[in-house]
Protein backbone atom coordinates (compact mmCIF):
# COMPACT_ATOMS: atom_id res chain seq x y z
CA UNK A 1 0.00 0.00 0.00
CA UNK A 2 1.26 3.20 -0.79
CA UNK A 3 1.74 6.55 0.91
CA UNK A 4 -1.58 8.59 2.31
CA UNK A 5 -2.50 11.77 3.19
CA UNK A 6 -2.72 12.27 6.88
CA UNK A 7 -6.39 13.77 7.05
CA UNK A 8 -9.39 12.98 4.82
CA UNK A 9 -12.21 10.94 4.84
CA UNK A 10 -12.10 7.07 4.43
CA UNK A 11 -14.46 5.50 2.35
CA UNK A 12 -15.37 2.54 5.06
CA UNK A 13 -16.60 5.60 6.99
CA UNK A 14 -19.14 7.13 5.28
CA UNK A 15 -20.75 3.70 4.32
CA UNK A 16 -24.36 4.07 3.85
CA UNK A 17 -26.47 3.27 7.27
CA UNK A 18 -29.68 2.46 5.52
CA UNK A 19 -31.18 0.08 2.63
CA UNK A 20 -32.39 1.65 -0.50
CA UNK A 21 -32.44 2.43 -4.00
CA UNK A 22 -28.35 2.53 -5.44
CA UNK A 23 -25.36 1.14 -6.30
CA UNK A 24 -23.17 -1.21 -4.11
CA UNK A 25 -19.90 -0.24 -2.88
CA UNK A 26 -17.22 -3.50 -2.80
CA UNK A 27 -13.82 -3.05 -0.91
CA UNK A 28 -12.16 -2.49 -4.48
CA UNK A 29 -14.27 0.76 -5.01
CA UNK A 30 -13.68 2.01 -1.37
CA UNK A 31 -9.90 1.50 -1.66
CA UNK A 32 -10.08 2.88 -5.20
CA UNK A 33 -11.60 6.02 -3.25
CA UNK A 34 -8.95 6.54 -1.13
CA UNK A 35 -6.31 6.01 -3.61
CA UNK A 36 -6.99 8.56 -5.78
CA UNK A 37 -8.22 11.29 -3.27
CA UNK A 38 -5.39 10.45 -0.06
CA UNK A 39 -2.62 8.53 -1.79
CA UNK A 40 0.31 10.69 -1.98
CA UNK A 41 2.55 7.79 -4.17
CA UNK A 42 4.27 9.42 -7.42
CA UNK A 43 2.52 7.53 -9.17
CA UNK A 44 -1.21 9.01 -8.19
CA UNK A 45 0.03 12.58 -7.70
CA UNK A 46 1.19 12.40 -11.10
CA UNK A 47 -1.92 11.07 -12.58
CA UNK A 48 -4.17 14.04 -10.10
CA UNK A 49 -1.99 16.72 -11.62
CA UNK A 50 -2.83 15.22 -14.80
CA UNK A 51 -6.50 15.26 -13.94
CA UNK A 52 -6.20 18.45 -12.75
CA UNK A 53 -4.76 20.13 -15.85
CA UNK A 54 -7.77 18.13 -17.81
CA UNK A 55 -10.10 20.10 -15.83
CA UNK A 56 -8.58 23.19 -16.55
CA UNK A 57 -9.00 22.50 -20.48
CA UNK A 58 -12.81 21.09 -19.51
CA UNK A 59 -13.71 24.40 -18.26
CA UNK A 60 -11.79 26.35 -20.98
CA UNK A 61 -13.79 24.21 -23.26
CA UNK A 62 -17.38 24.60 -21.08
CA UNK A 63 -16.61 28.83 -21.82
CA UNK A 64 -16.27 27.83 -25.46
CA UNK A 65 -19.58 25.41 -25.52
CA UNK A 66 -21.60 28.29 -24.09
CA UNK A 67 -20.77 30.25 -26.91
CA UNK A 68 -21.03 28.29 -29.86
CA UNK A 69 -24.64 27.02 -28.12
CA UNK A 70 -25.59 30.13 -28.42
CA UNK A 71 -26.08 30.56 -24.27
CA UNK A 72 -23.87 33.66 -24.25
CA UNK A 73 -23.55 36.26 -26.68
CA UNK A 74 -19.84 36.78 -26.95
CA UNK A 75 -16.71 34.74 -25.55
CA UNK A 76 -15.68 36.62 -22.30
CA UNK A 77 -11.42 37.37 -22.51
CA UNK A 78 -8.30 39.34 -22.28
CA UNK A 79 -8.87 42.62 -24.50
CA UNK A 80 -6.02 42.21 -26.20
CA UNK A 81 -5.06 42.37 -30.04
CA UNK A 82 -4.11 38.81 -30.45
CA UNK A 83 -7.61 37.50 -29.22
CA UNK A 84 -10.78 36.80 -30.84
CA UNK A 85 -12.49 34.10 -29.69
CA UNK A 86 -16.01 35.41 -30.38
CA UNK A 87 -14.65 35.38 -34.27
CA UNK A 88 -12.26 31.98 -34.16
CA UNK A 89 -14.79 29.68 -32.67
CA UNK A 90 -17.96 31.74 -34.79
CA UNK A 91 -16.56 30.12 -37.84
CA UNK A 92 -17.20 27.14 -39.70
CA UNK A 93 -13.91 24.88 -38.77
CA UNK A 94 -15.28 24.85 -35.33
CA UNK A 95 -18.39 23.23 -36.26
CA UNK A 96 -17.24 20.85 -39.22
CA UNK A 97 -16.18 17.86 -37.64
CA UNK A 98 -19.14 15.30 -36.57
CA UNK A 99 -21.31 18.66 -37.95
CA UNK A 100 -21.28 19.56 -34.44
CA UNK A 101 -19.52 22.16 -31.87
CA UNK A 102 -15.69 21.35 -31.16
CA UNK A 103 -16.01 22.77 -27.62
CA UNK A 104 -18.09 19.52 -27.48
CA UNK A 105 -15.43 17.55 -28.80
CA UNK A 106 -13.16 19.03 -26.74
CA UNK A 107 -15.65 18.00 -23.63
CA UNK A 108 -15.67 14.94 -24.24
CA UNK A 109 -12.29 14.02 -24.89
CA UNK A 110 -11.60 15.64 -21.91
CA UNK A 111 -13.82 13.39 -19.91
CA UNK A 112 -12.70 10.29 -21.45
CA UNK A 113 -8.84 11.38 -20.66
CA UNK A 114 -10.72 11.78 -16.81
CA UNK A 115 -11.74 7.95 -16.95
CA UNK A 116 -8.53 6.61 -18.12
CA UNK A 117 -7.03 8.76 -15.35
CA UNK A 118 -9.23 7.39 -12.52
CA UNK A 119 -9.07 3.90 -13.68
CA UNK A 120 -7.34 1.49 -11.24
CA UNK A 121 -5.83 2.34 -8.41
CA UNK A 122 -1.78 2.60 -7.01
CA UNK A 123 -0.33 0.13 -8.40
CA UNK A 124 -1.94 0.31 -11.58
CA UNK A 125 1.12 1.07 -13.55
CA UNK A 126 2.70 -2.32 -12.04
CA UNK A 127 -0.71 -4.70 -12.60
CA UNK A 128 -2.10 -3.25 -15.13
CA UNK A 129 0.85 -0.94 -17.22
CA UNK A 130 -0.92 -1.75 -20.38
CA UNK A 131 -3.71 0.95 -19.21
CA UNK A 132 -1.11 3.70 -18.14
CA UNK A 133 0.55 3.65 -21.56
CA UNK A 134 -2.92 3.58 -22.97
CA UNK A 135 -3.52 6.81 -21.11
CA UNK A 136 -0.33 8.09 -22.05
CA UNK A 137 -1.68 7.10 -25.17
CA UNK A 138 -4.69 9.37 -24.87
CA UNK A 139 -3.01 12.35 -23.33
CA UNK A 140 -0.26 12.58 -26.60
CA UNK A 141 -3.31 12.44 -28.72
CA UNK A 142 -4.81 15.68 -26.51
CA UNK A 143 -1.36 17.46 -26.47
CA UNK A 144 -1.29 16.75 -30.63
CA UNK A 145 -5.37 18.23 -31.00
CA UNK A 146 -4.12 21.39 -28.91
CA UNK A 147 -1.45 22.20 -30.81
CA UNK A 148 -3.23 21.69 -34.34
CA UNK A 149 -6.22 23.70 -33.42
CA UNK A 150 -3.50 26.50 -32.07
CA UNK A 151 -1.83 26.54 -35.36
CA UNK A 152 -5.03 26.53 -37.90
CA UNK A 153 -6.55 29.38 -35.58
CA UNK A 154 -2.81 30.91 -35.64
CA UNK A 155 -2.31 31.00 -39.48
CA UNK A 156 -5.87 30.55 -40.95
CA UNK A 157 -7.46 33.66 -38.71
CA UNK A 158 -4.22 35.57 -37.38
CA UNK A 159 -6.03 35.29 -33.99
CA UNK A 160 -6.32 33.48 -30.85
CA UNK A 161 -9.23 31.95 -28.49
CA UNK A 162 -7.31 32.85 -25.00
CA UNK A 163 -9.68 29.40 -23.80
CA UNK A 164 -8.61 27.61 -26.63
CA UNK A 165 -5.26 28.35 -25.48
CA UNK A 166 -5.79 28.07 -22.15
CA UNK A 167 -7.10 23.97 -23.00
CA UNK A 168 -3.68 23.77 -24.76
CA UNK A 169 -1.60 24.66 -22.80
CA UNK A 170 -3.14 22.88 -19.95
CA UNK A 171 -3.35 19.43 -22.70
CA UNK A 172 0.42 20.04 -23.64
CA UNK A 173 1.96 20.56 -19.82
CA UNK A 174 0.05 17.16 -19.32
CA UNK A 175 2.41 15.05 -21.70
CA UNK A 176 5.63 15.03 -20.20
CA UNK A 177 3.59 14.01 -16.65
CA UNK A 178 2.42 11.10 -18.41
CA UNK A 179 5.55 10.33 -20.31
CA UNK A 180 7.42 10.05 -16.86
CA UNK A 181 4.42 7.78 -16.03
CA UNK A 182 4.42 5.60 -19.21
CA UNK A 183 8.17 5.21 -18.74
CA UNK A 184 7.69 3.47 -15.25
CA UNK A 185 4.70 1.31 -16.94
CA UNK A 186 7.39 -0.36 -19.30
CA UNK A 187 9.83 -0.64 -16.50
CA UNK A 188 7.32 -3.05 -14.72
CA UNK A 189 6.55 -4.52 -17.71
CA UNK A 190 10.30 -5.15 -18.70
CA UNK A 191 10.54 -6.56 -15.01
CA UNK A 192 7.63 -8.84 -16.03
CA UNK A 193 9.10 -10.10 -18.78
CA UNK A 194 12.73 -10.83 -16.72
CA UNK A 195 10.77 -12.67 -14.51
CA UNK A 196 8.76 -14.87 -16.75
CA UNK A 197 12.19 -15.57 -18.70
CA UNK A 198 14.08 -16.87 -15.56
CA UNK A 199 10.98 -18.70 -13.81
CA UNK A 200 10.95 -20.37 -17.77
CA UNK A 201 14.42 -21.58 -17.79
CA UNK A 202 14.23 -22.83 -14.74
Amino acid sequence: MGRHKSRGIRAHQVRPRFGGVGRDAPPRAERLSDELRLGASRSVVRRRRIAGLTLVSALAYGVVGAYQFGLAPAVPEPPLPLFDADRVDASGEAYAVLDTPDAALGLTSAGITLVLAGMSGERRRAERPWLTLLFTGKVAADAAGAAYLFAEQATRHRRLCSWCTLAAVANIAALPIALAEARAALGALRGRGARTARSGGE
